[in-house]
């Protein structure tokens, strides 16, 4: 059996980033539980030509090859930049793309990024309807970081990586739900064949 893929989807416009630390973390988090390949993009890798695409056939190869990868995923970590309190445009423009069937019953965690608390909720009014719009399974804790919870770079905030390795926690134990749930319909067949 292959190993599954945890896909990490940063939308943030420069590199390196807060928001593509936290995404980092939660996969990476997961990954330590669960045993899977982990990936992760920026929205930078779609290419510049993403905004102006209208529909999947004008997506350049680099941002096709990164909504399929969102696609065929096992899970995803997702998260956003927010700015008037709502995740970036590219994010959400990335998003229409995505099949509408492809994300059910997909383990999701969020994590989003912004200048103070005042976005905290950004979270739970913005990325939890886009993922029930896709039938997708987000995890209960969802991580927010205002830029005072960071140094150097990197979180420092002890609440925020408690979230961080909740989220992941909760990632790992819902991909490993959908292992096993992969699993054992085949074990059960073979058992049937031997009798």
């Amino acid at each position: 059996m292959t190993r599954p893929r945890i896909i990490g989807f940063s939308a943030n416009i420069q590199r390196p980033s807060k928001t593509r630390h936290l995404v980092e973390a939660i996969a990476d988090g997961a990954s330590s539980r669960v045993p899977a390949e982990v990936r992760v993009f920026d929205i930078l890798d779609a290419g510049p030509g993403l905004g102006s695409a209208w529909t999947r056939d004008a997506l350049s190869l680099p941002a096709r090859r990164m909504v399929e990868a969102i696609e065929e995923a096992d899970a995803l970590v997702v998260g956003s930049p927010v700015y008037k309190g709502a995740y970036t445009g590219l994010f959400k423009h990335l998003f229409d793309f995505v099949d509408p069937g492809a994300l059910a019953n997909r383990p999701v965690a969020i994590a989003a990024t912004g200048g103070g608390t005042r976005h905290a909720l950004v979270v739970e009014h913005a990325f939890r309807p886009l993922l029930g719009f896709f039938g997708a399974l987000a995890v209960p804790t969802a991580v927010y970081a205002s830029d005072a919870d960071f140094r150097d770079g990197a979180v420092a905030d002890e609440g925020v990586l408690r979230r961080i390795d909740d989220a992941a926690g909760q990632l790992a134990a819902l991909l490993a739900r959908g292992i096993q749930a992969q699993v054992r319909p085949q074990g059960l067949m073979a058992a049937g064949a031997a009798r």
